[in-house]
Order: C-alpha cells, then structure tokens, then sequence
C-alpha cells in the first residue's frame, strides 16, 4: 500500500473511532480506546467471530444510516 493510500485509511478509520462517540465517551483516553479494539480483535479471533461480525455490520450499517440521514434533514 502506498504512503499515501495508508494515510487515507487511517484517518478514514480514526474517523470512524469518533463518529462512534469513542472520544467523548472515553474522555479521549487513548489507553481505554486501544483496550476496546483489543477487545473486538480478541472476539474475532475467538469461536464467536461470525456471530460477531454480523451484529457489527448491523450496528454499522444503522449507524451510517442515522448519520446519513441527519444530514439529510440538515441541508
């Protein structure tokens, strides 16, 4: 990957930390944010790593909907 497409993802996904409220809830402690994403990639790695994905694609998927559609109502 190259330098620039990397920086792209990471802050695509660190956007993602703060859509999901992660900062504020957290008080931006990055020691309690990292321990989250620790948790999730020990869950994927477990025996519940389908039944997990399909619960996070559907938070997901309700998540960016609700944010497409406030902004919807903003314009």
């Amino acid at each position: 990957m190259k330098r620039r497409e990397r920086t792209r993802q990471l802050i695509e996904l660190g956007g993602l930390v703060a859509k999901a409220g992660l900062v504020e809830l957290t008080d931006d402690d990055r020691a309690a944010i990292f321990g989250l994403l620790l948790h999730g990639a020990a869950t994927l790695r477990s025996d519940q790593r389908e039944q997990a994905l399909t619960l996070w694609r559907r938070r997901g998927k309700r998540g960016f909907d609700a944010v497409a559609e406030a902004h919807e109502t903003d314009t």
